[in-house]
């Protein structure tokens, strides 16, 4: 699958970009830096119409704008602001990572402190799920109906 990154690793500037286009349309800043390299999956429409997230752990530093081939490894679900949000989360090709439980704490604390700026926004974080419900998920959201 290729993933467009849309915000670097220990960045609290947030890009927007017209998803289906990837046309830049403006940044904010945000409540926490991110974790790791954070952007869509292209090709794909989630419950909320926006391509579906994902997040790529790696410690390469990948730069906005950037489009990476990578495997998916897991999904977290989450919810904000009452609609279905899960994450996608993948490694670059070739690279050996895993979404261990440090990964989940990190991501779960990232998820609820990031748009803390924002009043009344919420954020729920579920339960993570493994590779082929990631790969389930994607295909179900593929606008190509393409193997992941």
């Amino acid at each position: 699958m290729k993933v467009f990154i849309e915000n670097e690793a220990g960045s609290r500037i947030k890009h927007e970009h017209n998803e289906k286009t990837l046309e830049f349309k403006g940044a904010t800043l945000v409540s926490r830096a991110f974790p790791w390299p954070y952007g869509f999956v292209l090709h794909t429409t989630g419950e909320d119409g926006d391509n579906v997230d994902c997040f790529v752990l790696t410690q390469r530093p990948l730069h906005t704008g950037e489009i990476v081939d990578c495997e998916p490894i897991g999904l977290i679900e989450q919810i904000e602001d009452g609609e279905v949000d899960h994450k996608i989360f993948a490694r670059l090709q070739g690279e050996a990572v895993v979404l261990d439980s440090q990964a989940q704490e990190t991501f779960k604390d990232f998820a609820l402190h990031v748009f803390k700026h924002i009043p009344g926004k919420t954020m729920k974080v579920g339960r993570c799920c493994d590779r082929q419900t990631a790969v389930e998920y994607i295909h179900r959201h593929s606008d190509r109906n393409e193997t992941v």
